[in-house]
């Protein structure tokens, strides 16, 4: 508890300074996820209060982050297409789908994974962050330009003869789970189907035009009518805020220029009294635990996106453990891996409990932090304890919001997510990890988030892979046995023998790398040969291709009728070979010897020089 408070001032000021930062962010990814700008708040305090009181990073500040959000927002749209479109219903399940998630942050740090999650290969990781900027950017398009679905009548109208059948099929579904037979009993059938009504299909229109515009495919399936469609007072404000935020930052940057243009172009707005779109109402309570999540838990209503809980899972902890590197490098400290993803999995477990989208370790918060002075756990917990504040004290002023404001702070944090590093190195890099790169990126923008980081990292193993068995089968120098050298032991071996036993020299491991040059050893040997030599002794390590690469060569030569002898086989050859019978079936004890020069007896003794 002392250390606790050995640096309350300078906690204080970095809490304080950090909470504000995240406050317009907070609440810009809570309309991004579609959970509402109420949903980043208590994202942002419950993460960073909890992660900050069990994690290992001491000046670590979380909260919703942009990788977090895209993915959440996948995830929530997904859902509430489940439940028809009805956001309340589909509530219990995204928050238990985000507890899950939590929960297994939890398992990833007790089980010790945490220092084996920053072996992620870059081009993995800034294909994924350039895919995040780009899925914000083309996001924000609609309500940049003030164009919302539901309220373009025309569009909304498209969707009405199929707002009439999910209608139909509801009730066809009803019917069925009370065991009523449709085809006996039609006439029920269009008696329920009589009193649906025009608002009913309306709003079952919306939910419909909503879904259709939604997500990048969505958003660009619906540009044309939204650039025919634009609001210029929305699009104003959010180009105000979006210049205010790079203007005021050459200024100065000692207070947040995010901060600045929320606070000015709302104010302005209301102010001036103009027409435009507020954002949800945020409620001024304390939040509350939904406990509906647990009363009416379905295993079923969760059991699809438990390996998507798993991947958001490992996206927080990524996104959390960067950031805790870079606190690093900035404190001259060192963090706990699997205790800041424990801490992460509590406050992402409590956040969702209370109606919270995840998150995890914010970099350029942790930053402001650091720099204005955070030293401990405390300013992590100062800066949440400010958002709760402001959100009881606030709420209903925070309400009065401009949506078209937050769609320009997004538009900037999409910018800045992206890896710029990484594009402008895109001509310098092998063209092998720009493909994974660029592979990464249109998967995760055009398909899956998720699905595109698990194929990166399958095809960044496998170039791995190629370059490691590359440099490894260099190294294993496994020549053509008439480009062999003599060793320098092997000049005492009997000249008038040459003819008949040929001595085959491997360098280094035998492996699938280095399997092509060894499996033409039996074609290489003369008809004059009655015995090989395969020198073992600089082979430290076999797998099993290469384990099987030598079962096949003995098994020709062999069948050829020449005998197999090694020297000098390591302990672990040794037991591979004796483990799949080799050794005995395919050479006898008797011929493997321990030197060279033993070897070289017992060829003088056993074999006649017929050439």
């Amino acid at each position: 508890m002392k250390n606790l408070f050995s640096n309350f001032k300078g906690d204080a000021f970095g809490g304080i300074t950090a909470g504000i930062v995240a406050l317009p962010l907070a609440l810009a990814f809570g309309v991004s996820s579609g959970l509402g700008p109420s949903a980043g708040l208590y994202g942002a305090i419950f993460i960073c209060f909890f992660a900050a009181l069990f994690g290992g990073t001491a000046t670590q500040i979380s909260g919703p982050t942009a990788p977090m959000t895209a993915v959440s927002m996948v995830i929530i749209a997904g859902i509430i297409n489940v439940f028809d479109g009805n956001i309340t219903k589909a509530l219990p399940a995204i928050l238990m789908v985000f507890l899950m998630a939590g929960l297994m942050q939890i398992g990833l740090g007790l089980a010790g994974l945490g220092k084996y999650i920053k072996y992620i290969p870059y081009p993995v990781v800034s294909g994924f962050m350039t895919a995040i900027g780009v899925i914000i950017l083309i996001t924000q398009i609609l309500p940049l330009v003030g164009y919302y679905p539901k309220e373009d009548i025309e569009f909304v109208n498209m969707y009405k003869p199929q707002a009439e059948e999910v209608l139909l099929d509801k009730i066809l579904k009803e019917e069925a789970g009370e065991g009523l037979l449709v085809l006996e009993d039609f006439k029920e059938t269009i008696k329920r189907a009589e009193n649906i009504t025009d608002d009913e299909i309306l709003t079952e229109a919306k939910n419909l035009a909503s879904k259709a515009a939604s997500g990048v495919m969505g958003t660009v399936k619906t540009f044309a009518r939204a650039m025919a469609n634009i609001n210029l007072l929305e699009l104003i404000l959010a180009l105000l805020t979006i210049g205010i935020i790079y203007g005021f930052k050459k200024i100065t940057k000692a207070v947040p220029s995010t901060l600045v243009a929320l606070i000015v172009v709302s104010a302005g707005a209301y102010i001036l009294d103009l027409n435009y779109r507020p954002i949800e109402e945020i409620p001024g309570d304390f939040p509350m635990p939904h406990l509906e999540m647990f009363t009416g838990f379905q295993l079923g209503m969760v059991s699809p996106y438990i390996f998507t809980a798993l991947s958001l899972a490992f996206l927080g902890s990524i996104d959390s453990l960067l950031t805790s590197i870079v606190a690093d490098n900035m404190t001259k400290t060192r963090h706990n891996s699997n205790k800041e993803l424990i801490g992460q999995g509590i406050g992402n477990s409590i956040a969702a409990i209370f109606g919270g989208i995840p998150g995890a370790g914010a970099t350029i918060r942790t930053v402001v932090n650091i720099n204005s002075g955070g030293k401990t756990k405390l300013s992590g917990m100062i800066a949440a304890v400010l958002l709760l504040i402001i959100l009881l004290a606030l709420g209903p002023i925070a309400s009065k919001i401009p949506a078209a404001v937050l769609a320009g702070i997004l538009v900037t944090v999409g910018i800045g997510v992206m890896d710029y590093k990484g594009l402008r190195a895109i001509r310098k890099i092998p063209k092998q990890e720009v493909i994974i790169m660029l592979v990464v990126l249109i998967l995760s923008v055009f398909w899956n988030l998720v699905y595109a980081v698990g194929i990166g990292l399958v095809l960044a193993a496998l170039v791995f892979m190629k370059k490691m068995g590359d440099v490894t089968a260099r190294e294993s120098d496994v020549k053509p046995l008439t480009q062999e050298k003599a060793w320098a032991d092997e000049a005492i071996f009997p000249k008038e023998l040459k003819e008949e036993v040929f001595i085959k020299h491997i360098k280094g491991p035998l492996f699938f790398g280095s399997t092509t040059e060894f499996l033409q050893l039996s074609k290489q040997i003369p008809a004059t040969a009655s015995h090989v030599i395969i020198r073992m002794d600089r082979v430290p390590y076999i797998d099993q291709s290469g384990l099987y690469a030598l079962e096949e060569v003995m098994l020709d030569l062999n069948n050829k009728g020449i005998t197999v002898l090694m020297v000098d086989i390591k302990s672990q050859p040794k037991y591979l070979m004796d483990s799949i019978d080799i050794i005995p079936d395919l050479i006898s004890e008797d011929h493997i010897f321990s030197s060279f020069k033993e070897c070289t007896t017992w060829i003088k003794n056993n074999v006649e020089d017929k050439y």
